[in-house]
């Protein structure tokens, strides 16, 4: 089965979810914490897995006191502390609770789109990773290997598991996007002198492909485009060969819009088709 016919299976809204539509709000919050712990450790190499050391702990950025359970609770232990620190009072800041409300936020999206249970759990993974990526960009300029090279295998495995054969699209689609974004980033090398594009977007643009298929991969990257465009109107920058965004979040969200409308992609390729 194509990229398209595929996508077009998937259902939309919230009737048919029943009761397993509040499971993913629900854990979205912690979610959102261990993602917000990604964004903040990964870019600089900081430890993550959970240890007896306290290098590997969450810290009061104050005092330095290890966090107790019940000072991690997602949203709730933020709220109940006045987003201060229990120990010597100092802000926490609100960088946690807006990523963690952010990841719930994804999952809401989610249900409103999808109705298969299965499915759901796979769109909000997709969902979150996104975020994170766009997140690390947006802060960093980077794009960690961890993270996207995974989701080139876990788009691929997603379709084969969906479509039930060997996912063909998105082995083409996850070749061209890498090979088509790093043409680009040579190619603005060789005329600038300078980098344009870094290969974390190219590898994120190689999981575009695995997730959406090749046949789907120009509207990830004209969406991309219009998104970044938009963004650099929007901070005033203007569009001078000057200017610098991070353009992982651009292809994050066209990737996301993409997987989840497919029925506006099919249209949008049935109108492109009739208009040439």
């Amino acid at each position: 089965m194509s990229s398209v016919g595929l996508l077009v299976e998937r259902g939309r809204g919230f009737g048919g979810v029943g009761p397993m539509w509040l499971l993913p709000v629900l854990l979205a919050p912690f979610m959102g914490s261990f993602l917000g712990v990604l964004i903040a450790r990964l870019p600089g190499g900081e430890g993550i897995a959970l240890s007896g050391t306290s290098a590997a702990r969450s810290q009061c950025a104050s005092c330095r006191r290890v966090l107790s359970p019940l000072d991690l609770v997602p949203v709730v232990s933020f709220l109940v502390l006045r987003g201060r620190c229990r120990t010597c009072g100092a802000p926490i800041g609100w960088f946690h609770l807006v990523i963690e409300l952010a990841v719930m936020g994804v999952s809401v999206w989610v249900l409103a789109v999808e109705t298969e249970p299965e499915r759901i759990w796979l769109d909000c993974g997709l969902g979150w990773v996104l975020l994170t990526l766009a997140w690390i960009d947006w802060r960093h300029f980077i794009l960690p290997d961890v993270l996207t090279l995974p989701l080139v295998l876990a788009g691929l495995v997603a379709n084969s598991w969906l479509d039930g054969e060997w996912p063909i699209d998105g082995a083409i689609g996850a070749v061209l996007g890498y090979a088509g974004f790093r043409g680009i980033e040579l190619g603005y090398r060789a005329l600038r002198g300078r980098d344009g594009l870094g290969q974390g977007d190219a590898k994120l643009m190689a999981a575009a492909g695995a997730w959406v298929g090749w046949v789907n991969l120009p509207f990830v990257m004209v969406g991309a485009a219009v998104v970044g465009i938009a963004l650099a109107v929007v901070r005033g920058e203007g569009l001078s060969g000057k200017v610098v965004i991070p353009f992982g979040p651009c292809i994050a969200l066209a990737v996301w819009v993409v997987w989840l409308y497919p029925m506006a992609v099919v249209e949008l390729s049935q109108a492109w088709l009739a208009w040439g």
